[in-house]
């Protein structure tokens, strides 16, 4: 099969998830956890003054607003129309783009943060791998997952295809050029029982 094949493969798989896409609006408990992570881990990453920020599944903009508020320059990118004309209606930069395809040159951030979306990816190898080209050297990689198999049961969500353990995640950090940093487990409890995410700080 020729290369031009291989990628109309692809493409017509991907095509075929766009039914899985639906807006997510923010929510109480979430926007908490990104407050609290960005501030447990605002003293272990070192941000130049203007850092330039690319968020990851930006939703409808909790991150940017904090982000923009520490001074930094964020961009946003979501596979979401609606969420984005949000962003855009709050003053964001938000583009439509996937996680595993940035149209983004080499280098171009300081850090990315990537909350709850790295799960989506059919190929979080590759996925990552394009967070690393896009940062700069020594620039820093923030990612939170929801664990396997807690009472959420995340693994059966309908757009989650890469809900995997927490050793293959650091493992997939690391192949992909990261230090690790630090890594957190955030335990809660939510209406169906205990559940648990995992989140990943890695340098370049």
């Amino acid at each position: 099969m020729d290369l031009e094949s291989k990628f109309g493969r692809l493409e017509a798989f991907l095509q075929g998830l766009q039914s899985d896409i639906y807006p997510e609006p923010p929510t109480p408990l979430h926007n908490s956890i990104t407050r609290q992570m960005f501030g447990c881990l605002g003293a272990k990453w070192s941000l130049p003054p203007g850092a330039r920020v690319l968020d990851v599944g930006c939703g409808q903009g909790p991150a940017l607003d904090l982000f923009e508020k520490h001074g930094y320059q964020p961009v946003g990118i979501t596979l979401n129309g609606q969420e984005a004309a949000i962003c855009r209606a709050k003053g964001f930069s938000v583009l439509e783009m996937d996680q595993s395809f940035l149209a983004f040159p080499d280098q171009e951030f300081d850090l990315v943060w990537c909350r709850h979306c790295l799960e989506h990816s059919i190929f979080p190898f590759f996925t990552l791998a394009g967070f690393s080209r896009v940062l700069k050297p020594g620039g820093w990689l923030y990612v939170e997952v929801p664990a396997p198999d807690t009472a959420s049961r995340h693994q059966t969500n309908r757009n989650h295809y890469s809900v995997l353990g927490k050793s293959m995640w650091a493992e997939l950090l690391m192949r992909s050029g990261f230090q690790l940093v630090d890594v957190t487990e955030i335990r809660l409890t939510v209406m169906c029982g205990a559940d648990e995410y995992w989140a990943f700080l890695g340098k370049k």
